[in-house]
């Protein structure tokens, strides 16, 4: 592995601990690694909207949001991958054939986050930026990920089947299923993010813990698993750190970096 020049955070059961927060200690090992040259970068399935909260407390280089969709690049766009009206609109209608119209519904857009939901999402997590509500009966937009409630796992293979012209895999916190266009993933944006940085994968350090995070831990350097990632992610880092309650990230960094942070 080369030197490493960035560090690359999964958000939600990695960065974040359980209570939705980044810890003081975590954050201060953070600011000494940026003060001192790395590169921060945040890689969420979370738009870019509802990653805003903890974007503006690490101020990351690199925030790569809707599971590679869009990449911001020292404040800047850098790329952006989007389903079109039409798409977007097919998606909607696959979802609600397979599984109904009552199905629960995320949509992001650049600037977003539609949801037909149920309950008032920040009642039920504080941490959830603002959503908009629609029915998508009449939901004309072009949209980065869309997102599925889809509790049967034969119901989530149909619609795979049916949506050819996407890429989709499952939060496994939930029955929620994301859709993105094909080949766009977490991994795509490391490639297009060290691109920007004129950096290679190989001096990337990345941590991550749900199924989403595997190609991009593989695309790496050095990929780090979360003591609470669930068993496939253990197996496809490198190593296995303590859990995302535990201080796991702000240790790491502190027994690593010793020149950087203490």
């Amino acid at each position: 592995m080369k030197k490493c020049r960035m560090l690359l955070f999964d958000l939600d059961g990695t960065l974040l601990k359980s209570d939705k927060t980044i810890s003081e200690r975590t954050l201060s090992a953070l600011r000494k690694c940026s003060e001192c040259g790395l590169l921060i970068g945040i890689s969420t399935s979370r738009s870019e909207v509802n990653a805003e909260k903890f974007t503006m407390q690490i101020r990351p280089d690199i925030i790569i949001s809707s599971g590679g969709a869009l990449i911001n690049f020292k404040g800047k766009y850098i790329y952006k991958a989007e389903f079109s009206k039409e798409e977007t609109r097919r998606i909607i209608d696959v979802i609600r054939s397979v599984c109904g119209r009552e199905c629960e519904i995320t949509a992001d857009t650049p600037n977003a986050h539609y949801w037909n939901y149920k309950t008032d999402p920040q009642a039920q997590d504080k941490s959830w930026g603002d959503s908009i509500y629609t029915d998508f009966d009449n939901f004309e937009q072009c949209t980065l990920k869309i997102c599925g409630e889809i509790f049967e796992e034969s119901h989530a293979k149909e619609i795979m089947e049916k949506l050819d012209f996407c890429d989709c895999i499952r939060f496994t916190d939930g029955c929620w299923y994301k859709f993105t266009k094909k080949g766009i993933t977490k991994e795509r944006g490391v490639f297009e993010a060290c691109a920007a940085a004129k950096i290679s994968p190989e001096e990337v350090t990345a941590f991550g813990d749900d199924l989403a995070d595997i190609p991009m831990l593989k695309a790496c350097g050095l990929g780090i698993a979360m003591g609470n990632a669930v068993k496939e992610v253990k197996q496809a880092a490198d190593i296995v750190i303590g859990g995302n309650d535990e201080e796991a990230i702000a240790k790491y960094l502190e027994e690593n970096f010793p020149g950087i942070v203490g």
